[in-house]
């Protein structure tokens, strides 16, 4: 087993080595998927009765495998949301995974939770919410959204107990991510759609209230912001939503997954003005604060309503909770039992780097979106669909149909040469098909740009 364990150890830094290569490399190709056929036609049985051994099945990896995945950190990988996560945090994410912790309860977890909690503290201080609150990390956004909204909902029942027979109803735009639906139907709530792709101004909030139905409106418990959409970087009016909220007394939550990293910029940190007002608040660190996947964090103003839906109970949990064993338990204030301490290479990283490192590469991420604009008004065969917003811009191929920027993506996917995706924005009554750049990776250069947008004409 000592022989074995020497040759993994060594097979894991030699792909380690090429990772640390390819962060800020785009000598190596941007990779792309193969078919579940032409994999296994590569690589054949791979799980079988006495096993294929460590090595075989390490040179498979590097060999064929590991090819067929789209690196998130590759400087011309400008589509969805990418990540770029530090060669630290990378490292570290190794650290985590082979310390085997639990991080669920302080009892088993406390140094690897000490840890998430000072990364924690520096997230939330960004947010300028009021003493008191906090967060934790979580898989993703859809969990922390997830999260959030079961808390909001079991507070809104706590406050009347006719609402533990009501079906809940929440209100946010159509700019709103996917995965607000999708918790929504988790927590058997309704969703009403403020009919907006761009900003949803407070006053557009409050004709939406004043449209319901009086038994509509009892169901009404919580209103969604965003800051930040995944689709263009808009981020909604949450100061004026933020007072609609607490006169309405509904729970405000803004969903900031992706945005939220911009907190850390001075110079856009006041388009997120009111989000101190928010009742939750869920951010990605795996996004834009450059931590691997899985890391997602949600923080709450009153941490306590949180603890009151989500902690579990059970006789072989007590333990965790006696006084012998104090310590702050992450999965009291969320929806997972089981979780491994993912942020942990957050903290390691910003304990390496200092936060000024980390808002200097997130204002890189806005500077590009700026060169991006101007380089698309340079050129006559594109036009910009609406103004740079965080490090989102949307933009137009004048001519081209939905097919064409299929087409266009394809194509340079194929090449291995970036990986840029059309999306959809709304024109009037209609939803045009034009293309996006999400700026994470601060290694991307002005030259990588031009070489996409020249690819167009």
């Amino acid at each position: 087993m000592h022989k074995i364990d020497i040759e993994l150890i060594e097979m894991t830094m030699d792909v380690m080595k090429y990772t640390i290569d390819r962060i800020t490399s785009t000598k190596h190709k941007i990779g792309k998927p193969q078919t579940a056929v032409d994999l296994k036609a590569l690589v054949g049985e791979t799980v079988t009765a006495s096993g294929v051994g460590g090595e075989y099945a390490f040179n498979l990896w590097k060999k064929h495998l590991m090819n067929a995945n789209v690196p998130i950190d590759h400087p011309r990988n400008l589509a969805f949301v990418p990540a770029s996560p530090t060669r630290a945090a990378i490292m570290f994410d190794l650290v985590t995974s082979a310390s085997s912790i639990h991080g669920a309860y302080w009892m088993e977890g406390a140094g690897g939770i000490f840890c998430e909690n000072e990364a924690m503290k520096w997230i939330v201080s960004l947010t300028g919410l009021p003493k008191g609150a906090f967060g934790v990390f979580t898989s993703g956004g859809t969990a922390a959204n997830l999260s959030a909204i079961v808390t909001a909902r079991e507070y809104w029942r706590s406050l009347d107990a006719e609402n533990n027979s009501r079906k809940g109803l929440i209100i946010t735009s159509i700019g709103a991510h996917s995965s607000v639906k999708s918790m929504a139907k988790v927590v058997d709530a309704d969703v009403l759609f403020v009919d907006t792709e761009d900003v949803m101004y407070g006053d557009a909030l409050q004709a939406k209230i004043d449209s319901l139905m009086p038994e509509e409106r009892k169901r009404l418990f919580a209103v969604v912001a965003t800051g930040g959409t995944t689709n263009a970087g808009i981020i909604d009016d949450l100061s004026g939503i933020g007072t609609i909220c607490e006169k309405e007394q509904l729970w405000f939550h803004v969903d900031a997954a992706y945005g939220g990293g911009a907190l850390a910029a001075d110079s856009v940190r006041h388009l997120f003005n009111g989000i101190e007002t928010a009742d939750s608040i869920t951010i990605d660190p795996h996004k834009w604060m450059f931590a691997p996947y899985d890391c997602g964090a949600v923080i709450y103003k009153t941490p306590e309503l949180a603890k009151k839906a989500h902690s579990q109970e059970g006789s072989y949990l007590d333990i965790f909770k006696d006084e012998g064993a104090h310590g702050f338990n992450p999965t009291d204030y969320q929806i997972q039992l089981t979780r491994r301490v993912r942020g942990l290479p957050l903290w390691f990283s910003l304990a390496m780097h200092g936060t000024d490192k980390y808002k200097e590469a997130v204002e890189r991420g806005l500077e590009l979106a700026q060169i991006a604009g101007k380089l698309i008004e340079e050129r006559p065969f594109v036009e910009l669909v609406r103004a740079p917003s965080l490090s989102c811009v949307i933009y137009r191929r004048i001519g081209w149909k939905p097919e064409d920027y299929t087409h266009w993506t394809y194509e340079n996917h194929e090449k291995g040469f970036a990986l840029v995706t059309p999306t959809k924005w709304k024109k009037g009554d209609t939803f045009e098909t034009c293309s996006r750049f999400c700026f994470i990776n601060p290694d991307t250069t002005e030259e990588d740009i031009k070489m996409i947008l020249d690819s167009m004409e």
